[in-house]
Protein backbone atom coordinates (compact mmCIF):
# COMPACT_ATOMS: atom_id res chain seq x y z
CA UNK A 1 0.00 0.00 0.00
CA UNK A 2 1.75 3.56 -1.21
CA UNK A 3 2.36 5.99 1.39
CA UNK A 4 -0.19 8.43 2.08
CA UNK A 5 0.49 11.96 0.88
CA UNK A 6 0.82 14.40 4.09
CA UNK A 7 -1.25 17.52 4.84
CA UNK A 8 1.37 19.01 6.98
CA UNK A 9 4.74 20.62 5.56
CA UNK A 10 6.46 21.71 8.16
CA UNK A 11 8.38 19.26 11.08
CA UNK A 12 9.72 19.79 14.15
CA UNK A 13 13.33 19.06 13.17
CA UNK A 14 17.11 19.72 13.74
CA UNK A 15 18.14 22.72 11.86
CA UNK A 16 14.42 24.16 11.55
CA UNK A 17 13.97 27.88 11.87
CA UNK A 18 12.06 28.83 14.80
CA UNK A 19 9.37 31.83 16.04
CA UNK A 20 9.86 32.44 19.67
CA UNK A 21 6.05 33.07 20.80
CA UNK A 22 6.89 33.16 24.77
CA UNK A 23 9.58 34.27 27.22
CA UNK A 24 12.05 37.57 27.30
CA UNK A 25 13.00 36.55 23.74
CA UNK A 26 9.66 36.49 22.11
CA UNK A 27 9.46 37.78 18.37
CA UNK A 28 13.08 36.31 17.96
CA UNK A 29 13.68 33.54 15.71
CA UNK A 30 16.42 30.06 16.57
CA UNK A 31 17.22 26.76 14.99
CA UNK A 32 16.17 24.01 16.57
CA UNK A 33 19.77 22.43 17.68
CA UNK A 34 18.87 19.09 19.40
CA UNK A 35 14.96 17.35 19.85
CA UNK A 36 14.77 15.92 24.03
CA UNK A 37 11.46 14.53 23.99
CA UNK A 38 8.09 15.41 22.16
CA UNK A 39 7.51 18.67 24.21
CA UNK A 40 11.18 20.16 24.38
CA UNK A 41 13.83 21.27 22.09
CA UNK A 42 17.22 22.99 22.66
CA UNK A 43 16.84 25.79 20.56
CA UNK A 44 19.99 28.11 19.68
CA UNK A 45 19.71 32.12 17.83
CA UNK A 46 23.31 32.89 18.42
CA UNK A 47 22.85 35.72 15.71
CA UNK A 48 19.39 36.55 16.87
CA UNK A 49 20.76 36.73 20.46
CA UNK A 50 18.83 33.87 21.72
CA UNK A 51 20.94 32.14 23.60
CA UNK A 52 20.97 28.06 23.63
CA UNK A 53 18.14 26.59 25.91
CA UNK A 54 15.65 23.79 26.38
CA UNK A 55 12.04 25.08 25.23
CA UNK A 56 8.92 23.92 24.92
CA UNK A 57 7.27 23.46 21.71
CA UNK A 58 4.06 24.83 22.45
CA UNK A 59 5.94 28.13 22.98
CA UNK A 60 7.57 27.85 19.19
CA UNK A 61 5.90 28.63 15.55
CA UNK A 62 7.33 26.32 12.87
CA UNK A 63 8.80 28.31 10.04
CA UNK A 64 9.40 27.19 6.58
CA UNK A 65 13.17 27.87 6.68
CA UNK A 66 15.53 24.76 7.24
CA UNK A 67 19.14 25.00 7.83
CA UNK A 68 20.65 22.07 5.26
CA UNK A 69 23.15 19.41 6.68
CA UNK A 70 22.86 20.64 9.54
CA UNK A 71 24.29 18.00 12.38
CA UNK A 72 22.59 16.88 15.57
CA UNK A 73 23.56 18.58 19.00
CA UNK A 74 26.03 21.13 16.69
CA UNK A 75 27.44 23.98 18.66
CA UNK A 76 26.79 27.66 18.49
CA UNK A 77 29.40 28.07 16.28
CA UNK A 78 28.54 25.75 13.47
CA UNK A 79 24.98 26.81 13.73
CA UNK A 80 26.39 30.35 13.17
CA UNK A 81 28.44 29.97 10.40
CA UNK A 82 25.36 27.79 8.34
CA UNK A 83 23.01 30.68 8.95
CA UNK A 84 25.55 32.95 7.43
CA UNK A 85 26.09 30.99 4.93
CA UNK A 86 22.80 29.93 3.74
CA UNK A 87 21.44 33.76 4.78
CA UNK A 88 18.50 33.14 6.53
CA UNK A 89 17.70 36.02 8.99
CA UNK A 90 18.29 37.94 5.66
CA UNK A 91 15.79 35.64 4.05
CA UNK A 92 13.66 35.71 7.30
CA UNK A 93 13.50 39.68 7.29
CA UNK A 94 12.72 39.69 3.96
CA UNK A 95 9.49 37.63 4.41
CA UNK A 96 6.24 38.91 4.31
CA UNK A 97 5.38 37.24 7.99
CA UNK A 98 8.22 39.36 9.51
CA UNK A 99 7.38 42.18 7.24
CA UNK A 100 4.25 42.10 9.05
CA UNK A 101 5.22 41.94 12.28
CA UNK A 102 7.71 44.76 11.85
CA UNK A 103 4.60 47.20 10.83
CA UNK A 104 2.77 45.55 13.85
CA UNK A 105 5.15 46.43 15.77
CA UNK A 106 6.00 49.84 14.32
CA UNK A 107 2.15 50.45 14.69
CA UNK A 108 1.98 49.44 18.14
CA UNK A 109 4.71 51.67 19.55
CA UNK A 110 3.75 55.41 18.03
CA UNK A 111 2.78 57.84 20.07
CA UNK A 112 -0.36 60.60 20.35
CA UNK A 113 0.91 62.66 17.91
CA UNK A 114 2.56 60.02 15.32
CA UNK A 115 -0.62 58.65 15.52
CA UNK A 116 -2.79 61.97 14.48
CA UNK A 117 -0.07 62.47 11.41
CA UNK A 118 -0.78 58.59 10.17
CA UNK A 119 -4.63 60.33 10.43
CA UNK A 120 -3.80 62.94 7.99
CA UNK A 121 -1.72 61.45 5.45
CA UNK A 122 -4.56 58.72 4.82
CA UNK A 123 -6.71 61.38 4.41
CA UNK A 124 -4.56 63.36 2.21
CA UNK A 125 -3.94 60.17 0.24
CA UNK A 126 -7.86 59.33 0.61
CA UNK A 127 -8.83 62.69 -1.01
CA UNK A 128 -5.99 62.23 -3.68
CA UNK A 129 -6.85 59.03 -4.83
CA UNK A 130 -10.92 60.06 -4.68
CA UNK A 131 -10.43 63.04 -7.07
CA UNK A 132 -8.29 61.08 -9.32
CA UNK A 133 -10.77 58.60 -9.78
CA UNK A 134 -14.16 61.48 -10.49
CA UNK A 135 -11.43 63.11 -13.03
CA UNK A 136 -11.24 59.30 -14.53
CA UNK A 137 -14.76 58.85 -14.60
CA UNK A 138 -15.55 62.36 -15.89
CA UNK A 139 -13.19 62.15 -19.34
CA UNK A 140 -15.27 58.85 -19.73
Amino acid sequence: MPAQESNFKRFVEVGRVVLLKGGPHAGHIAVIAEIIDHNRAIIDGPTTGVPRQSFPYRHLTLTPFVLTKLPRAAGSGVIRKQLEKEGTVEKWQKSSWAQRRAAIEKRRSLNDFERFCVLLAKKARRDTVRKGVAAASKST
